[in-house]
C-alpha cells in the first residue's frame, strides 16, 4: 500500500504581494471641473457619481463639501496626462504657495 500525502509539495516561488495603490492624483481622463472626483474613484475604486454625490450632498447640509474639493482641487496634484483647463494656472500657483513646490510650466 503506497501512501499519498493529502498536501501538495511546498513550492519555493515567492507569493505575489498586492497590487500597487496608484498615487492619489487628479484625474485627466475623468473630469468635470477640476477632476478631483474622478482621481479619488481611481484611487480609491468607488465610483465617481458617488464621490459627485457626496460632494454635492455635503454643500447643501452646510457647505463643507465645496470647501473640502476646493481644498482637493489645490492639494491634489494634476495627472500628467491631464490636459490644462482654464483655472489650471491659478490653481497650480495657488498649490505651489500652498505646499512650497514650484508650479509646473
Amino acid at each position: 500500500m503506497t501512501s499519498a500525502t493529502p498536501f501538495p509539495p511546498p513550492t519555493t516561488e515567492p507569493t505575489p504581494g498586492p497590487l500597487p495603490r496608484p498615487q492619489l492624483r487628479r484625474s485627466g481622463t475623468d473630469s468635470m471641473l477640476g477632476g478631483v472626483c474622478g482621481g479619488l474613484a481611481e484611487y480609491s475604486g468607488i465610483d465617481t457619481v458617488l464621490w459627485r454625490v457626496g460632494f454635492v450632498a455635503l454643500a447643501l447640509l452646510g457647505g463643507s463639501g465645496f470647501l473640502v474639493y476646493l481644498l482637493l482641487w489645490v492639494l491634489m496634484p494634476p495627472a500628467p496626462d491631464r490636459r490644462p483647463g482654464p483655472l489650471d494656472g491659478p490653481i497650480e500657483r495657488l498649490r505651489g504657495a500652498m505646499t512650497s513646490h514650484p508650479p509646473r510650466s
